[in-house]
């Protein structure tokens, strides 16, 4: 792994662009006590080192239900009959091209893996198990869990200064 030189101003420039990536530079400089040309050279400089992975805008469901309706989120815990690293990257990879799935991560113990996945109804929830579980032979279990309310959704990660 590649070792970063990341300080106290680094950290605050990745905190500010987690509660806003689309304010402009003069703004976050400001937010950061930074001279302009500083700030947009640090914050080059941290999506350069692959820090900064992507910037996106976080939609809000609740306003776009209207329109697109609620939609169906759940989480879906699967295991494989097999486990050898083969097994897992093959259906890892085919969960990630999925789009109906938001998040994928292999767990231990229990399952092997926990999905996120939103789908627009119970039909479309439906097709997505025939399309990712049931017509894979090594899939033996999976067990869904439908979301009534989200109390909490907050991609932020907790930076704390480095020792």
């Amino acid at each position: 792994m590649e070792d970063f030189d990341i300080d106290a101003t680094d950290l605050r420039l990745l905190e500010l662009l987690q509660d806003d990536a689309a304010q402009s530079n003069q703004a976050l400089a400001e937010r950061a006590h930074l001279s302009p040309p500083t700030c947009l050279r640090r914050v080059k400089r941290l999506r350069e080192r692959g820090l900064i992975a992507r910037e996106v805008a976080l939609l809000d469901a609740d306003r776009l239900a209207p329109l697109l309706g609620h939609g169906l989120t759940a989480l879906v815990e699967v295991s494989l009959e097999r486990q050898g690293a083969e097994a897992l990257d093959a259906f890892e990879a085919r969960a990630v091209a999925e789009p109906r799935v938001q998040q994928c991560y292999r767990v231990s113990p229990g399952p092997d893996f926990v999905l996120v996945v939103r789908c627009s109804d119970m039909p479309d929830y439906l097709a997505l198990t025939q399309r990712l579980f049931t017509g894979d032979a090594n899939v033996r279990n999976v067990k869904g869990f439908f979301s009534t309310r989200c109390a909490k959704f907050d991609p932020r990660l907790p930076l704390k200064p480095p020792m």
